[in-house]
């Protein structure tokens, strides 16, 4: 009996483990199912982005969004604010593309993409802006900082007041570069904004400083004396018709972004798609192209002239009678006409024409009245005269 009671007990334990043991043994993926990707903590990145819209550069009116108004970590797209500062000096003056940039100490230590600056390496403004936008150069952003307003923190703040003159709300910056924080910045201190500013700050840049596509256009470019090559990471450079700028930017934290530019048929496109999780930036880039193709749809056609069919047959029929001007030869202009006579020269003339008309006429009447005369004598008309028939004869 008491064998059997123990037994009872035993199969009871069994039975109630097993939904526990169930619980707590960990699940494994089915075969050939895919797994969702590693996340650093504190990411805010989504798949396939956080936020995205596109606007016509030439109006600003927008053409596509999807929660434009989204915090979003820029990453190195922050380096076109700095490009927009730094061609903004170059226009006043205050800076120029020759200028000489030393490098310093703090420049030199910047880590993440850079071309690898050393201490007291000297380069050219125009250098720099390259490496700015092709390589994405954290090292020379910061050299560029210093050089232009005295320290990294000063650059910053004119960083800020310039997106808040350009309407850039939800926008603030910590650095010059985009790193995600380190000390002395707190770990909440990330440069922030949204992918309807960042629209904003394209279209100042270009607008007003179409220049910046000479540099974020540049797909490769040597740096110093061509021993580093920089490649540019906007992959639609290369991949998609008619895009040639701007900026790309990526932290882990932050995901991937983009803002880019296209021109197709004389209209201009700004798209950026911001906190895009999937690894290397594919679905960014798949998705700003989706979001171009969007946009472009969504533009108003060109506006056509009006055509004035007769203007228009006028104009061709006139064109055609045109002589071919590689056929055409030289004519001789008219000779000058002879140049006229003297007023008083005239008079003579006229004067002595009509003397002579006096003269031929006294002459013929004088001889028309001699022969009559001989001819009543018996001269004329063949008479039996010895005399010639011609009185004046000798």
């Amino acid at each position: 009996m008491m064998r059997m009671l123990c037994g009872a007990l035993f199969l009871s334990l069994l039975i109630t483990a097993a939904p526990a043991a169930a619980k707590s043994a960990p699940k494994t993926a089915p075969a050939g199912a895919k797994t969702a990707p590693k996340t650093a903590p504190g990411t805010i990145s989504r798949d396939p982005y956080l936020g995205a819209i596109a606007v016509d550069a030439s109006t600003g009116r927008m053409l596509v969004e999807d929660n434009a108004d989204g915090t979003v970590y820029p990453a190195s797209v922050t380096k076109l604010m700095d490009m927009l500062i730094l061609l903004e000096r170059i226009e006043q003056g205050t800076l120029h593309l020759t200028d000489q940039v030393q490098v310093t100490a703090e420049a030199a230590r910047i880590g993440g993409s850079q071309v690898y600056l050393k201490e007291h390496e000297v380069f050219t403004v125009e250098e720099m802006l390259f490496a700015l936008m092709v390589q994405s150069a954290n090292d020379c952003a910061t050299a560029l900082a210093i050089h232009a307003a005295g320290s990294a923190e000063s650059f910053v703040s004119l960083m800020n007041q310039k997106a808040q003159a350009l309407g850039m709300n939800h926008t603030h910056f910590y650095s010059c570069h985009g790193l995600p924080p380190t000390p002395p910045r707190t770990a909440q201190e990330f440069d922030v904004s949204t992918p309807r500013d960042l629209a904003i700050l394209a279209r100042e840049l270009l607008i007003n400083h179409p220049e910046v596509l000479r540099y974020t256009s540049t797909i490769e470019r040597p740096f110093r004396n061509g021993s580093f090559i920089m490649r540019n990471h906007n992959r639609l450079l290369r991949t998609m018709p008619g895009v040639d700028g701007l900026k790309t930017g990526y932290f882990p934290v932050a995901g991937y972004s983009v803002v880019a530019t296209a021109k197709r048929d004389g209209r201009r496109v700004i798209v950026v798609v911001a906190g895009s999780q999937a690894r290397l930036g594919l679905a960014r880039d798949k998705a700003a192209a989706e979001i171009f193709a969007r946009a472009f749809a969504a533009l108003p056609p060109p506006p056509r002239e009006p055509t004035n069919i007769l203007a228009s047959a006028t104009a061709i029929a006139l064109t055609n009678a045109l002589p071919d001007p590689t056929s055409v030869t030289a004519v001789a202009a008219p000779a000058a006409p002879a140049p006229a006579a003297p007023h008083h020269l005239r008079w003579y003339a006229i004067i002595g024409g009509v003397l002579g008309l006096l003269v031929v006429g006294v002459g013929g009447g004088a001889a028309l009245m001699s022969w009559k005369r001989r001819k009543d004598e018996g001269y004329a008309g063949g008479g039996s005269s010895s005399r010639s028939n011609y009185p004046f004869q000798r």
